[in-house]
């Protein structure tokens, strides 16, 4: 088993720590990972995306070119990664900020707003 997950957002969303998050909690599973930030000069505001590879086996490369899932939180993380999910993965929509919704049917889609997180 292998997945590929991209989390991707504007900096100060939270991307590069709910990687962190994920990354961790695979390893205190007992699984290999690799958790590959990436961000731009900006402090708040600019293109933050991480990229999480969980397997039970070792990785043989980091990069991903059709993740298994991936989580938008910004439209243009929705335009670059919807279209890169592997048939049968998941995406995971920032609804609060991307009005656009996937025209997929060979992935699981899941919208959520940061209201229905707050309750």
């Amino acid at each position: 088993m292998q997945q590929e997950i991209i989390i991707s957002g504007f900096g100060g969303q939270g991307t590069l720590f709910a990687g962190q998050l994920l990354a961790y909690a695979a390893m205190d599973s007992g699984y290999h990972v690799t958790w590959i930030p990436s961000y731009g000069p900006e402090m708040r505001g600019g293109k933050a995306r991480c990229i999480v590879v969980v397997s039970d086996e070792e990785i043989g490369s980091p990069l991903v070119r059709r993740p298994s899932a991936a989580i938008v939180l910004n439209l243009p993380s929705m335009e670059a990664f919807e279209p890169a999910i592997k048939p049968g993965g998941a995406l995971v929509v920032n609804s609060s900020l991307v009005p656009l919704k996937s025209d997929r049917t060979d992935i699981d889609v899941l919208y959520l707003a940061a209201s229905d997180l707050a309750t």
